[in-house]
């Protein structure tokens, strides 16, 4: 899996992150730099180290499995895309006024990164991938699009929300589509 392929699975995986960065700028009113960096560090930690530990999880796994993975690598892309615009639908409000005390920021970090140990996993399946660099790279642009998302938030508010899913799902379930069709390449 090239850099490039790499850096869209970030974007995508850090869509839910981005939507409640957006939530939390909308909440600050105001740019307040020490808060927008504990979001984004937040995210961006959990964004890191969930594919190393799904990638762990599924070398346990690859030796049973690994001829259906680009299948598997295809149905977990999916699943995780069509929730993600599933996810997008609802009109549940993600803004709470405790949205950003570090409990509440440590179960968003774990919820919005549940996505990434499963693409962790499905990582085990490729061969000579180096996990840290890429778990490293979704880390630092899920990072900056939290930052950004934050900024964005005291801009624009839940305008872009939803659309942010939108996108994130679509961008998860076009990888697995190329992931199912290296399958009859």
């Amino acid at each position: 899996m090239g850099i490039f392929q790499i850096f869209f699975m970030g974007l995508g995986l850090s869509m839910d992150a981005f939507a409640i960065s957006l939530c939390q700028g909308l909440i600050m009113g105001k740019i307040k730099i020490g808060k927008t960096t504990k979001i984004a560090f937040t995210f961006g930690i959990f964004q890191t180290i969930m594919p190393i530990l799904g990638f762990y999880i599924g070398n346990i796994f690859s030796g049973k499995v690994s001829q259906y993975s680009n299948i598997i690598a295809f149905i977990i892309l999916g699943y995780l895309g069509i929730n993600m615009i599933r996810e997008a639908r609802k009109t549940d409000d993600c803004c709470t006024e405790d949205g950003c005390s570090s409990k509440a920021l440590l179960a968003l970090g774990i919820a919005t990164s549940i996505d990434a140990l499963a693409i962790g996993f499905t990582f085990s399946f490729l061969k000579d991938f180096n996990i840290f660099i890429s778990s490293g790279e979704i880390g630092i642009i899920t990072f900056i699009i939290s930052a950004a998302g934050v900024v964005l938030g005291t801009k624009f508010g839940t305008l872009l929300e939803s659309k942010a899913q939108y996108l994130g799902g679509i961008i998860l379930i076009i990888i697995g589509i190329k992931s199912l069709a290296g399958n009859f390449a």
